[in-house]
C-alpha cells in the first residue's frame, strides 16, 4: 500500500485554488501528463461525479481512467476515487493560511498484480510527479496574468 501526502502555500484564497483543480478543463494545466479529462455526464462536477481521464504514461502510452468525486465540498475538500484505471486515490484539502491557501494532496491506493512487485520503485515516481503537480499548480496560479 502506498499513501502520502504533498502540502504546498499557495497565495490565492482557498475557494480560488478548490475552483481551479475541481474544473476538468484546467486539470492538464497543473498534471501536464493529462491529456483529456472530461465529465461524464458533461455538466459541473459534484459528489457522485464522474470524469473519464487520460494520462500520458512513461514510453508515451496513454491510460483511460475513470475517476468519481466522493467527496465535494466548496473551499474545503476534494475527494477521488479511481473506478477504472490505476489503483491511485486522492483527496485534497483547502485551508485558510496567512498566505492563501494550505494545500494538501493526499494519494493512496494499493497495488495489484504487477503493480505489487513494481510498488518500491512505483512510490517514489508517484510521490515525485505528485509533487511536481503541486508545484505546477503554485506556480500558475501565483504568476502574474499576462500583461497585453
Amino acid at each position: 500500500m502506498f499513501d502520502f501526502t504533498i502540502e504546498t502555500e499557495i497565495a490565492r484564497p482557498p475557494g480560488e485554488v478548490f475552483a481551479f483543480v475541481t474544473d476538468p478543463a484546467k486539470l492538464g494545466l497543473w498534471q501536464t501528463d493529462k491529456v483529456s479529462c472530461v465529465p461524464e455526464p458533461d455538466g459541473p462536477l459534484g459528489l457522485g461525479s464522474r470524469m473519464r481521464e487520460v494520462t500520458r504514461a512513461p514510453g508515451g502510452k496513454k491510460v483511460v481512467s475513470l475517476v468519481e468525486v466522493v467527496e465535494y465540498e466548496p473551499g474545503r475538500v476534494f475527494g477521488m476515487r479511481m473506478i477504472e484505471g490505476p489503483p491511485v486515490d486522492g483527496r485534497v484539502t483547502f485551508d485558510p493560511s496567512e498566505r492563501g491557501t494550505r494545500f494538501q494532496f493526499r494519494v493512496y491506493g494499493q497495488p495489484v498484480g504487477v503493480m505489487r512487485l513494481v510498488e518500491p520503485i512505483f512510490k517514489p515516481i508517484m510521490k515525485r510527479n505528485f509533487g511536481r503537480y503541486c508545484a505546477n499548480l503554485k506556480r500558475v496560479l501565483e504568476e502574474p496574468p499576462p500583461r497585453s
